[in-house]
């Protein structure tokens, strides 16, 4: 199963709203399960340099199956997945990316966020995944 682009954009809209909130710019990415580009949203005034690392944080969400903080404190001298940020052509282990489940709790896909603080960041892609929880519950 995978993430649709209906799902996505419901996703990156409810991200921006978040950000916009929070006086922030952002780049939103959504992959699905197989970590592919669904959709893409960059506010405008968002950094160009997080461009980039919106996408991999949604990709290393979706590799692994857990939030790109998770990892972060997992690839930490001497942590099991040491150095991990160096396979898959670059990861980004710091908070920001999140996997998106469906109702049987499978991975459809990921969100990426980028472009503020890892705390803005991990809000804001937060807050994308739960409007579509939200819609799922209903």
């Amino acid at each position: 199963m995978n993430i649709t682009l209906s799902q996505a954009e419901k996703i990156i809209s409810e991200a921006k709203q978040k950000s916009e909130m929070l006086d922030t710019k952002m780049n939103i990415a959504v992959v699905d399960s197989g970590s592919n580009l669904v959709a893409f949203g960059r506010m405008d005034g968002a950094w160009l340099g997080s461009l980039d690392i919106s996408i991999k944080k949604a990709k290393t969400a979706c590799y692994f199956n857990m939030t790109t903080g998770t990892i972060g404190e997992l690839s930490q001298p001497g942590g099991p997945l040491f150095n991990i940020e160096h396979s898959n052509d670059g990861l980004i282990t710091f908070p920001g990316g999140i996997p998106i489940k469906n109702e049987d709790g499978q991975t459809i896909g990921a969100i990426g966020v980028s472009g503020s603080s890892v705390e803005n960041d991990f809000v804001v892609a937060e807050a994308g995944v739960n409007a579509l929880l939200a819609d799922v519950l209903q």
